[in-house]
C-alpha cells in the first residue's frame, strides 16, 4: 500500500471515531442533563423550601457533565487538526 492510500485510510477512520465520540458524548450529555433536569423538577415539587440549595447542586452536575463531552470534543478536535497516527505512519 503506497503512503496516500495509507494516508486517506488513516483519515477515514480517524474521521469516522470522531463522528463516534462527539456523537455519543453529545448522547450521553444530553441524558444525563435531562434525567438530573427531572429529578431536580420532580424534588423541587416534593420540598419548595430546598430549591434554593438544589438548584446550585444541580447547575453544578450540568456544568461537571458539560465539561466531560467538552474534554471529549478536545480531544476529537485534536484528533482532527493534529493527528499523531499521520506522523507515526510518515516516520514508519
Amino acid at each position: 500500500m503506497d503512503l496516500l492510500a495509507a494516508t486517506a485510510l488513516v483519515q477515514a477512520y480517524t474521521s469516522l471515531g470522531l463522528g463516534i465520540i462527539i456523537g455519543l458524548g453529545a448522547i450521553g450529555a444530553c441524558v444525563g442533563i435531562g434525567i438530573m433536569g427531572s429529578k431536580f423538577l420532580e424534588s423541587a415539587a416534593r420540598q419548595p423550601e430546598l430549591v434554593p440549595m438544589l438548584q446550585g447542586r444541580m447547575f453544578l452536575l450540568a456544568g461537571l457533565i458539560d465539561a466531560a463531552f467538552l474534554i471529549g470534543v478536545a480531544i476529537a478536535m485534536f484528533f482532527a487538526f493534529a493527528n499523531p497516527l499521520l506522523s507515526k505512519l510518515v516516520a514508519g
